[in-house]
């Protein structure tokens, strides 16, 4: 929604606040900050008080405005075309973010957008949605790096060891990464089914409970229960 009209206006701040031990650097800095506000504000209640006007329009009045103000004061006087350029900049930037409308040449005053309580709600559930979100990446995140820490301990322990002895059937006597560990009763009866090329495997557990744990699962235990020795790296 827009606000209704009269709303161009800026709140000064009270004497003897914002004064005190601050750098020349950051005054001029506020000082050139105040002017632009205040020059913004000039060219915003132009066009509410027209309602309807140019670009034109508004940029003439505002540079005989100035440089009449101007006239009597001490210094260089302001340049007619940089005042002409900051009124384009302003009705610009009004134009993009809905206060002003325009149609060629003209421009409309559409007022100042304003937060309706439905606005507000909406911004509310999706900070909420935000939140949720970042939430889930962060324990996500959490859990890549307990993965990484558990491998990065399990290839430490290996570094240390000679390398696998070969079994009977000339294999090597390890576990590839990755793995399924399938974990029942120790007096469960358990059918398993082997497919011709050992690819895939068939387990019907007759109905007894089981649980299935990945590697990262055994890894994570392994180290919690000291068989692997963690490896702590710094934060970046």
């Amino acid at each position: 929604g827009y606000a209704t009209p009269s709303q161009c206006t800026d709140e000064e701040t009270p004497k003897g606040k914002g004064k005190g031990k601050g750098k020349l650097g950051r005054r001029e800095s506020e000082k050139g900050s105040k002017g632009l506000r205040h020059f913004s504000i000039k060219v915003c209640s132009k066009v509410e008080e027209k309602g309807t006007t140019t670009y034109e329009e508004v940029a003439d009045e505002l540079v005989a405005e100035i440089l009449r103000g101007e006239g009597e004061m001490d210094g260089p006087r302001p340049v007619e075309k940089n005042i002409r350029r900051r009124v384009y900049d302003a009705l610009n930037v009004f134009k993009s973010v809905g206060i002003i409308s325009k149609e060629k040449k003209e421009i409309r005053w559409k007022g100042l957008p304003t937060m309706t309580d439905a606005d507000t709600e909406r911004v509310q559930q999706e900070k909420k949605r935000v939140e949720s979100h970042l939430e889930k990446k962060r324990q996500y995140l959490q859990e890549l790096k307990e993965q990484y820490s558990a491998l990065q301990s399990l290839l430490a322990r290996n570094r240390g060891r000679p390398p696998p002895a070969a079994n009977g059937n000339g294999g090597l006597q390890s576990v590839q990464l990755p793995f399924l560990v399938v974990q029942a009763k120790p007096d469960a009866d358990i059918e398993v089914y082997p497919s011709d090329d050992g690819q895939l495997v068939m387990m019907d557990f007759n109905s007894q409970p089981f649980t299935i744990h990945d590697e990262t699962f055994v890894l994570q235990n392994m180290v919690s229960e000291g068989h692997l020795k963690p490896v702590v790296k710094p934060e970046k």
